[in-house]
């Protein structure tokens, strides 16, 4: 194909994954209501399914969450409104956009890049469709109680705007579905030789040190729930060693 073709291939497949958004976010758009009260308003309240899982297992109980939101502009509600759309054809779609953009990359590979990325659609689809669910029912409603019965002072009250409040659950949930992504990184830097099992296993006391950390910022001040967000990153980190030695390998034994 000439470069004049391989930009009309990619045009036609970006139009098809806008198309794809675009399709869901209507979908979204029509039960906007529903989902607003009861995917997002949901987690300031303290029978939210990952707090009664949290307090019927681990005996770490919460409060509903006082506060109140507000919308502070003239087109606040709307453009929310829209941005959870969009960011919601994003998440939905993602298997069909990242199908996109595989079946564009992929003539240009050779036949054992292409066998050793067999099924990368599914793998990577699944990663991140975890990742979401681990952000959606861990990550952001420990982060949204913490921060919202977090009180400097009695005096002060907690009144959150809708974009602060909506701001950070879909962005923490969508930043921890690509962070669960990394054991795909891990193998394509290590396939171009950026990373190496050596280093991750060497390294591998600093980054349970980070990851605790991490853990520490992003929920409540309890063991529980740090050791509750810990675990899978320790998983992806463990993962991701055994996908550079296997790459490793694979070389090798070409």
């Amino acid at each position: 194909m000439s470069f004049l073709e391989h930009l009309e291939e990619l045009r036609w497949r970006l139009v098809r994954s806008a198309l794809a958004i675009l399709v869901i976010g209507i979908v979204i758009w029509y039960f906007q209501e529903w989902i607003m009260n009861n995917l997002f308003m949901s987690m300031k309240q303290k029978d939210f399914f990952s707090f009664r899982m949290m307090c019927k297992y681990f005996g770490t109980c919460v409060d509903d969450i006082p506060v109140q939101l507000q919308s502070m502009t003239v087109s606040g509600q709307f453009g929310y409104a829209l941005m959870m759309s969009f960011m919601g054809g994003i998440v939905l779609g993602f298997p069909y956009i990242f199908y996109q953009i595989w079946a564009f990359l992929k003539p240009g590979l050779k036949l054992n890049e292409k066998r050793m990325a067999k099924g990368i659609v599914f793998y990577v689809s699944l990663l991140f469709f975890l990742g979401i669910l681990f952000g959606y029912f861990v990550v952001a409603p420990l982060s949204i109680q913490f921060f919202g019965s977090y009180q400097i002072s009695s005096e002060i009250r907690n009144d959150f705007t809708i974009s602060s409040y909506m701001s950070m659950i879909i962005s923490t949930v969508f930043y921890t579905g690509l962070f669960f992504l990394l054991p795909v990184i891990t193998y394509l830097m290590t396939k171009i030789g950026v990373l190496s099992p050596e280093f991750l296993i060497k390294y591998r006391k600093h980054s349970i040190v980070g990851i605790l950390i991490l853990s520490a910022i992003i929920t409540p001040p309890d063991i529980i729930s740090q050791i509750i967000v810990s675990i899978p990153i320790f998983v992806l980190y463990e993962i991701g060693i055994l996908i550079s030695k296997r790459v490793i390998k694979s070389a090798a034994d070409e």
